[in-house]
């Protein structure tokens, strides 16, 4: 058991040092690196095609990397929003690391790239333990998936800089507790904001956007108290 904590460790240390590296160079490239973290179904493509086709309404130099363990639909669908886009095929891997992501980036990120949205795997273990280099990192949450997903899922949403609530349209029919929801959001993470926004009815559009350029122009985001006990 210690042999393999310890392998665990090393792994993750390997990570966060090309974490680093990483994030050295897209700060001095000027891209914002935004990782999405969100269960399997939450909504998470339809939340960021949105995203794109407004940066590209904007005149904003976007890009997108979506990662699964098969099929290239979640890229075919983002593409149509006219920012390029690239699709990781992970063989079975849970996660991204930053390793496998500096590989795709490599001769592919465009110039002058402003924001660098990954969609990551459809997993809210593995992908949480995983620094990609990310300026800013958003865990997503539908109204179906229950109010106490994050206290299922503590280290997920307790390192959220951000949790996006989506399908809002149908909270009423699913019978979605917002407040019981934020409460235990605060409980693993206090101080994080909460959006709420629906794909269908336009409810929150551009707040993913917004708060990714804000980002970008030095704005501070928040430091969950997670993450700082574990630096």
């Amino acid at each position: 058991m210690c042999r393999a904590v310890d392998l665990h460790q090393a792994v993750l240390a390997k990570n966060d040092a090309t974490a680093q590296t990483l994030r050295a160079g897209f700060a001095a490239q000027g891209t914002t690196v935004v990782n999405l973290l969100s269960s399997p179904g939450s909504g998470k493509t339809a939340l960021l095609e949105g995203e794109l086709l407004l940066a590209r309404e904007r005149g904003l130099r976007v890009a997108a990397l979506t990662a699964d363990l098969a099929t290239e639909n979640d890229a075919e669908r983002l593409a149509r929003s006219g920012a390029p886009v690239k699709q990781v095929l992970t063989d079975g891997l849970c996660h991204l690391e930053a390793g496998m992501l500096a590989g795709h980036l490599h001769a592919w990120l465009p110039e002058h790239t402003r924001l660098l949205f990954v969609e990551n795997v459809g997993n809210l273990v593995c992908p949480a333990s995983y620094d990609l280099g990310e300026s800013l990192r958003v865990v997503l949450a539908s109204v179906t998936e229950g109010e106490d997903k994050p206290l299922k899922y503590p280290t997920a949403f307790g390192l959220a800089q951000l949790v996006i609530v989506t399908k809002t349209d149908i909270a009423e029919a699913v019978g979605f507790d917002e407040g019981v929801f934020r409460a235990h959001v605060q409980q693993v993470n206090p101080g994080v904001d909460v959006l709420l926004t629906s794909a269908r009815t336009g409810q929150g559009a551009g707040v993913l956007l917004d708060r990714a350029l804000a980002a970008a122009e030095g704005t501070p985001v928040h430091s969950p108290v997670m993450a700082r006990a574990r630096s």
